[in-house]
């Protein structure tokens, strides 16, 4: 076996559940990057193991990966306490698979993400592993260092927290790519009457810089605010590139003025109007856009 595991190609467990423990890993933490190195850190403690001492590889892979992640997670917590501005989940390329698989789809995606941010770290992975990924509660005490009892009360706990933030309702991406092209239409015509249209009454527009790119500090909400706001965006950038794209399982936009990437929008729609609006513009979280990432549950 080679020391690189991405250039071996014996059936090794690792290579065949790594798109499944990047996944995990990538739920855990929000950041494609904090991602690789959770599971390279996973690889090598595979790497020391007596394969023949573990029985089911795939739950052995998932509670390491966990482990590290919720290592990983207590550390950028703190991180991100220091954050300039509102913090969002790293956005990733990804296939029309992802999409059609509802439940990955919703769970990947940055409203989601945004949404698990507001959980302990212990509970955003006893929610993660149960309900996206089937982990029975007993393999998931293991791998948080709980009874079973505790890990079902978390459970209970995180999902009620989610579900009271969660968006209402999951739409097709038939509408989803209506409602933004809509959206798009009308900002790039300045279009006021069109925004306000499109927009719901209580739509709440959160963006990240991270102190690298101008973006509000913080949310801005309310139909009339948002949309006099975004009618202005053509005049500063005439020349605009603006396309749409999967992703985190959803549709979304890029923006390319003058031809460097800039800006990366996803949106929750609801009722045939875009509720939220999540603008990433850090420029450090937006190098995972020109290839799609491998997600599976």
């Amino acid at each position: 076996m080679t020391d690189d595991p991405f250039d071996d190609l014996d059936p090794d467990p690792f290579l065949a559940h790594r798109s499944l423990l990047f996944t995990v890993a990538y739920e855990l933490l929000g950041s494609a990057a904090d991602a690789e190195d959770v599971v390279q850190e996973t690889w090598l403690r595979w790497a020391e193991v007596d394969r023949a001492a573990v029985r089911e590889p795939r739950a052995y892979l998932v509670r390491v990966v966990t482990r590290q992640a919720l290592n990983r997670l207590r550390t950028v917590s703190r991180r991100r306490e220091d954050y300039v501005g509102e913090w969002l989940p790293e956005p990733l390329l990804t296939s029309p698979d992802v999409a059609e698989d509802v439940e990955l789809a919703e769970s990947v995606s940055i409203a989601m993400l945004t949404v698990l941010e507001t959980l302990g770290p212990t509970e955003r992975a006893v929610l993660v592993l149960h309900e996206v990924f089937d982990v029975p509660y007993d393999e998931i005490a293991e791998a948080v260092g709980k009874t079973t009892a505790a890990v079902r009360q978390i459970a209970h706990r995180a999902r009620e927290h989610v579900a009271a933030r969660r968006p209402r309702t999951v739409v097709s991406r038939t509408e989803q790519q209506q409602v933004v092209e809509r959206f798009l239409a009308a900002v790039t015509a300045g279009d006021v009457l069109g925004l306000l249209d499109v927009l719901a009454p209580d739509v709440v527009v959160v963006a990240d810089g991270g102190g690298l790119a101008p973006a509000a500090r913080r949310p801005v909400a309310g139909r009339e605010r948002v949309a006099n706001a975004l009618s202005r965006f053509a005049s500063f950038a005439p020349q605009v590139e603006i396309t749409t794209l999967l992703v985190n399982g959803a549709v979304a936009a890029r923006i390319d003025p003058g031809g460097e990437f800039d800006t990366a929008i996803t949106f929750v729609v609801e009722d045939g109007r875009i509720a939220r609006i999540y603008a990433i513009r850090n420029p450090d979280k937006l190098g995972r856009l020109d290839e799609v990432a491998q997600l599976r549950r």
